[in-house]
């Protein structure tokens, strides 16, 4: 059976402020530097399985990449698009705003400047089915966003509006998809 592994990236300062980091490049804390060596021992002691990491082009993406490649040996590879959702006049702000909270729930809402919902499946949704589709037992690591979580979960599972704008995972959590 075809599969691959999802992380997101380590904690940055945004996520500690609770604001969007978007398509904003913002690098990793202490805390997220070590959650992704956390990551690339995890990988190694659980003895799982990973040919190549593909990592977002953006600074805490791709930090958390190398850090788990410099840990696990595993080769790496930028993927332009796993680059998070561009939340225009979003960025930087609250993830808990109000006006954010209703936005999200509206698919085609570009947020002034932004990325709708509809585009950014789209291009992952593309992603995924190029490695569904990839000849060969190639397993993958993707390393992106929580934005990008979503997504790639609604791929795999139905899930109601408000599922899909409230589903997140945890810095460096590592989920399994299988085809």
């Amino acid at each position: 059976m075809k599969y691959f592994y999802y992380t997101r990236h380590g904690q940055t300062i945004w996520n500690v402020e609770n604001k969007i980091c978007g398509v904003s490049d913002v690098s990793l804390t202490e805390k997220g530097i070590n959650q992704a060596r956390e990551l690339g021992n995890k990988i190694l002691d659980e003895n799982i399985h990973i040919d190549e990491i593909l990592y977002s082009p953006l600074v805490r993406a791709k930090e958390t990449a190398l850090y788990i490649s410099e840990i696990t040996g595993i080769p790496v590879r930028e993927e332009s698009r796993l680059k998070e959702q561009a939340f225009g006049k979003y960025e930087g702000t609250p993830r808990n705003g109000a006006d954010f909270r209703v936005s999200k729930r509206n698919f085609i809402d570009s947020y002034d400047g932004g990325e709708t919902m509809l585009h950014l499946a789209q291009r992952i949704y593309n992603l995924i089915d190029d490695i569904k589709n990839e000849p060969g037992d190639k397993v993958y690591l993707l390393v992106a966003h929580n934005g990008i979580s979503r997504v790639i979960n609604s791929y795999f599972h139905d899930m109601s509006n408000e599922e899909y704008a409230d589903f997140g995972i945890r810095n460096c959590e590592i989920r399994k998809y299988e085809f």
